[in-house]
């Protein structure tokens, strides 16, 4: 009786621990159910993510190749004799298509328009001077001071645009500010006025240096 007894019990509670084990395997099914989804979630989200990010990256890319190219393209004005016979990486002013140095003692000064009784305006009038060889000139004919020279000479197209964007280098707080100058400064629009001009107008200079600003400001990459 006593063993009768014994297998009932022990076959109820077999079947009472059988349950919750049956739930505990439901509740795990689903638990790997519920994972499996979320992980398929985040691939499918991770996926577009990376396609989405690839597309900007893309747009992006090709906004900064399009800067750097406007920059360089600008480049070729400012290292040509009409620019950087102005801004040398010595005191003694730039001159002729060759970039020699200018003869007569002449030197830069502290707010650039010579030193001492050798002055920039004793043969560069307001004017041009007619005849052969004969000195250009503009009423504001002169060099950067000596506290913010703003060298060209010697600059590769990287260290040029790195230059700009700093306005310890130039002077502008901002590159609009530079912009405002290489557009509208009269001592640079006379640039192309004399000798031999420059490889773009002034209007598709002051274009590309636009753009080179619009598309970032990118840095070339030598």
């Amino acid at each position: 009786m006593k063993s009768a007894i014994y297998l009932v019990l022990s076959v109820g509670f077999i079947s009472a621990m059988a349950i919750p084990l049956k739930n505990k395997n439901l509740i795990n099914d689903e638990n790997k159910k519920a994972i499996v989804a979320a992980a398929t979630d985040e691939k499918t989200s991770l996926i577009n993510g990376v396609e989405k990010k690839n597309e900007q990256t893309d747009a992006e890319k090709k906004r900064e190749q399009e800067s750097k190219e406007a920059f360089i393209a600008a480049y070729k004005v400012f290292m040509h004799p009409r620019c950087m016979n102005c801004h040398p990486a010595g005191d003694i002013p730039l001159q002729g298509d060759d970039s020699r140095l200018h003869p007569q003692g002449v030197k830069r000064g502290p707010d650039g328009k010579g030193l001492y009784a050798l002055k920039c305006k004793n043969c560069h009038q307001d004017a041009h001077v007619a005849g052969e060889h004969m000195p250009p000139g503009h009423a504001g004919w002169h060099l950067p001071p000596a506290n913010l020279k703003m060298v060209f000479e010697g600059k590769s197209p990287r260290q040029l645009a790195m230059h700009f964007k700093d306005p310890k280098f130039t002077g502008f707080k901002t590159l609009d500010k530079m912009l405002e100058h290489v557009e509208k400064e009269p001592l640079v629009t006379n640039s192309w006025t004399y000798g031999t001009p420059p490889p773009l107008t002034h209007e598709e200079f002051v274009e590309k240096v636009k753009e080179w600003i619009a598309k970032g400001a990118a840095v070339p990459d030598k």
